[in-house]
């Protein structure tokens, strides 16, 4: 569990509130110092994957808190820019897709998590994060370096709705898969319960045909039997 990988993850979440704190604290220092512990913590966004990979320290905690500690960082970002105000109204656009987005994905991978099934990580998803990244980064830091962030920042939104939609779409397929199922499962124990129905139908008209027989046969025969007596009685 305190291995470096995870180590790294958990670093991701607790410079959270220390960025908060740069929507109380209006200060060009306490500004610089969110956006500079905002990069560091993106960048440990590749490092934590990167070491985990070649130190072979891979686990499931760190498969769990990995996307959380991204989406709260990146969340958490996006909060302070829009309260700071730090893009115009329109950039609320992609600031908003993006949150909404987090929480849809969030609540996809806890529906399938339950089904159990996987949700792995595309690599448009991993260009989205990157732009995200990148994009809060320059508008945090500023300056210069503003109003290339924003168009980043656009440039994940659009990523963000795309990648959006494909897990969504691979729900609903998950979905659709499972009522077809269903529904076939269901057909098929009509067709079985049919199959039995007519033949237990079958077997009460061979069997009331074999009784008709036994009858008319018994009949046939005491009237046979009628005769004979008859006859010997002449």
């Amino acid at each position: 569990m305190y291995s470096l990988p995870n180590l790294l993850t958990i670093s991701r979440i607790v410079v959270i509130p220390v960025i908060f704190l740069s929507m109380y604290i209006h200060s060009a220092f306490w500004a610089m110092l969110a956006a500079v512990l905002f990069i560091v913590a993106a960048i440990t966004d590749y490092f934590d994957g990167y070491f985990a990979r070649a130190r072979n320290e891979t686990s499931a905690f760190g498969r769990l808190l990995d996307p959380i500690a991204d989406k709260l960082l990146v969340s958490s970002a996006l909060v302070v820019i829009l309260v700071n105000n730090m893009v115009s109204p329109i950039s609320y656009i992609p600031v908003v897709v993006i949150l909404c987005r987090e929480i849809l994905v969030s609540g996809l991978r806890e529906f399938l998590a339950e089904v159990r099934v996987g949700m792995p990580v595309t690599r448009l998803a991993k260009w989205k994060t990157a732009f995200q990244m990148t994009a809060l980064s320059m508008i945090l830091v500023g300056y210069c370096f503003h109003t290339l962030g924003v168009i980043l920042l656009w440039v994940a939104g659009v990523l963000t709705f795309i990648t959006g939609y494909q897990y969504f779409q691979k729900s609903l397929d998950y979905i659709r898969g499972t009522e077809k199922s269903a529904k076939k499962a269901v057909s098929a124990q009509k067709k079985a319960e049919t199959k039995v129905s007519e033949k237990k139908t079958v077997e009460k008209k061979a069997s009331a045909q074999k009784v008709a027989v036994r009858k008319k046969t018994a009949a046939k025969t005491k009237k046979a039997a009628k005769k004979t007596v008859k006859n010997l009685a002449k």
